[in-house]
């Protein structure tokens, strides 16, 4: 019987997508489940969930919520781990408003950019404090990652501990079913082959019984059909011969080209939605209230409905030895080559009894590696702050970082980024918080 812990669990709705999915194995339908947050309120909530879920697939698991994070991580086989560090608000509200004042504006900001970054450096040693508590606790767990900025956080936890984290994200998966939408083919029948870094991977291979599916898709552009929502990646695709894993909204404050403020025409032709994530944040606590009132109903019954998140699939492989792919963010240690070794790539995985095993894709074409470096540079430099608390690396991410870089001249953004550390305070290391 596994030991499945969920670290955020407060995040009701994605907590119930999960562990609709875990549950409705029936060799996972005994597991035990705990169920961790600092929020009881919100912790009481997916319990709720979690109790309501095992009813419809009468099944019996067992189901423990606290708020002790020792308790929740003894012995654990797996942690899922879903926090969010400064929540909505103060600091991703902070994130957004700050860098407005300089005229910088985002539309995600939990990836790249000056909002990525600010991210990260309150995320990493909250994680690596956890991955401290694994070693003590359960030093053989697996650590499912769903924490964004994906590949700072993973870079960060890899080499900051041994406890194996895999990083998940269900852009590869959710982009191909997209585009088999828009090209008219059952994505059951499509054969794809993806590999970058997070949010910036791309498909290598796009292919139905060996025929090319890329002319299909380009064809979408040249028809006019492209989705209103969609119009980023099209037009990348068009420059650089691929099409991009990630939304038109992330990919777009990740380049240095689109979100320009002397270009308000541009954005509203492409339609990029700015300041997307903080209506996100807006639609997403709602909903959980609305959750909240339905699950305290008795009346009320819910379904377990597969999602298309990879966790499940990881731990039903392990536990059973059956064999499936699914793409993962681990360090790279040659599968990408034209990549740095010690970097986190998103690389197609092979998963069964023995693990998480990283594919070789070998060799990527030149320019889209160029691409990512951009990227790297950024991660690198924001890893280096967070572990070493050298605070001298955040204005050097923040420089390098594409899209900061092309709005802000030098003095501006070295404002800027003294003014969101100072805002932030309390949720950033000590070290990073004295003047370098």
């Amino acid at each position: 019987m596994a030991k499945i812990t969920f670290i955020g669990a407060g995040s009701t709705v994605f907590a119930q997508n999960l562990l609709g999915d875990i549950l409705s194995y029936p060799e996972l339908a005994d597991s035990e489940i705990h169920l961790y947050d600092i929020d009881a309120e919100r912790l009481s909530t997916s319990e709720i969930v979690a109790r309501k879920i095992a009813d419809a697939l009468k099944i019996k698991p067992t189901i423990v919520a606290t708020t002790d994070r020792d308790r929740a991580l003894d012995g654990a086989d797996y942690a899922i781990n879903m926090i969010q560090v400064g929540g909505y608000k103060p600091c991703t509200v902070t994130d957004f408003e700050l860098p407005k004042k300089y005229g910088l504006r985002q539309t995600i900001a939990d990836t790249l950019g000056i909002g990525g970054i600010m991210r990260g450096l309150r995320t990493i040693p909250v994680l690596v404090g956890m991955a401290r508590d694994m070693e003590r606790l359960c030093p053989d767990v697996l650590h499912l990652n769903y924490v964004n900025p994906m590949a700072m956080n993973c870079w960060a936890l890899n080499r900051a501990s041994p406890i194996r984290t895999v990083g998940l994200c269900h852009s590869v998966r959710g982009t191909a079913a997209q585009l088999a939408r828009d090209i008219g083919v059952p994505v059951e029948e499509i054969n794809y082959l993806a590999a970058g870094i997070n949010h910036i991977a791309f498909y290598l291979k796009f292919e139905r019984n060996g025929e090319d599916l890329y002319p299909l898709i380009r064809k979408v552009a040249q028809d006019g059909r492209v989705p209103e929502d969609n119009r980023v990646r099209y037009d990348l695709l068009q420059r650089f011969g691929h099409f991009v894993t990630e939304s038109s909204e992330h990919f777009s404050e990740y380049v240095p080209w689109y979100i320009k403020r002397d270009r308000p025409e541009a954005i509203e032709r492409l339609n990029i939605p700015l300041d997307e994530y903080i209506r996100r944040c807006e639609v997403n606590i709602a909903e959980w209230q609305q959750t909240q009132a339905e699950m305290e109903d008795p009346k009320t019954v819910i379904q377990a409905v597969r999602s298309n998140e990879y966790a499940s699939e990881i731990i039903h492989s392990r536990e059973t030895g059956i064999s499936r792919v699914v793409y993962g963010n681990v360090i790279n240690r040659g599968s990408i080559t034209n990549l740095p070794a010690d970097c986190c790539v998103e690389v197609p995985c092979l998963v069964d009894g023995n693990g998480v095993q990283p594919v070789t894709v070998g060799e990527i074409p030149m320019h889209l590696a160029a691409l990512m470096q951009t990227s790297i540079n950024v991660q690198r430099l924001t890893v280096e702050a967070a572990l070493t608390g050298d605070r001298s690396h955040v204005y050097h991410a923040a420089m390098l970082d594409p899209h900061t870089a092309a709005e802000l001249g030098p003095d501006q953004i070295w404002s800027l980024v003294d003014e969101l550390i100072e805002a932030h305070g309390e949720w950033l290391p000590a070290s990073l918080r004295h003047a370098a």
